[in-house]
């Protein structure tokens, strides 16, 4: 398989770039190999122009410069020279003029951790989103790490309402993945939930989505367009631990990096 073959769709088209949902561990050392992937697909990272957003965390005073300065230090030690923080924290931030130049002519967006109700409320029929969008259909890269991860997908709830063993009040995602749902920090969170526990949640997933655990320090990431019109695609595992399927049918079938699946 060409490794960078990576023209894929979800939001937007058949011409659409990678999709990366990511456990934990942005703008770190194990995901070089994941975001090297990624920037292969856009032709190395001297071609790539890297989008960092920190909305996920815009609730958190300290956090979005955290991000940022972590995100540049990354990008810029793989290779990338075009790399833009943005500061789109919430709504308002998100129709900024100034913010949205940020984003135009993008071809990689990365969505950093935090809080995915609130990034979808703050991305959701912005400009920003709508540029986004359109650089998606294009052949940009969309990833998102935690609660970024969460909110790319087809459907999202909090963790710690699940966690408490309280009824999830499932939203809707931003739909970059939508065929999924997405459980981040699988091995450390879930870890603590027995079965019992973990499978009563798993049922309360809405109609025709498709839940994963990813593990900390490891991405599910498509790598292929969509085979159907509703979104059925072909992923990869990649990272140091693995990512769990949950079938509605069937038992759950664990991916270790580099083993590929389609959803």
């Amino acid at each position: 398989m060409d490794e960078t073959r990576g023209q894929q769709s979800g939001v937007g088209g058949a011409g659409a770039g990678a999709v990366a949902l990511v456990g934990s561990g942005e703008y770190t050392n194990a995901m070089i190999e994941t975001d090297s992937y990624l920037l292969g697909t856009l032709g190395g990272p001297e071609a790539a122009r890297v989008a960092l957003l920190p909305t996920a965390s815009g609730l958190e005073p300290e956090s979005p410069r955290y991000w940022n300065d972590l995100g540049l230090k990354h990008f810029t030690a793989l290779g990338v020279r075009d790399i833009r923080p943005t500061w789109i924290l919430d709504a308002k931030t998100a129709h900024d003029p100034e913010q949205v130049r940020l984003l135009e002519g993008a071809s990689f967006y990365y969505l950093s951790g935090g809080n995915p109700a609130h990034t979808i409320h703050s991305l959701r029929g912005t400009p920003a989103w709508d540029v986004m969008e359109r650089a998606h259909a294009r052949g940009a890269v969309l990833a998102g790490c935690s609660a970024g991860a969460m909110a790319l997908a087809g459907a999202t709830a909090h963790l710690r309402t699940l966690l408490s063993g309280g009824r999830a009040d499932w939203l809707e995602g931003l739909g970059a993945a939508p065929r999924l749902v997405v459980f981040p920090h699988f091995d450390r969170v879930f870890g603590a939930v027995s079965a019992a526990a973990l499978r009563t949640h798993l049922l309360t997933v809405p109609a025709r989505r498709i839940a994963v655990g990813i593990d900390e320090d490891t991405a599910l990431v498509r790598i292929e367009a969509p085979d159907t019109p509703d979104g059925t695609a072909r992923w990869r595992a990649m990272g140091r631990q693995t990512v769990t399927v949950f079938h509605r049918d069937a038992l759950a079938q664990i991916l270790r990096a580099g083993e590929e699946i389609t959803l």
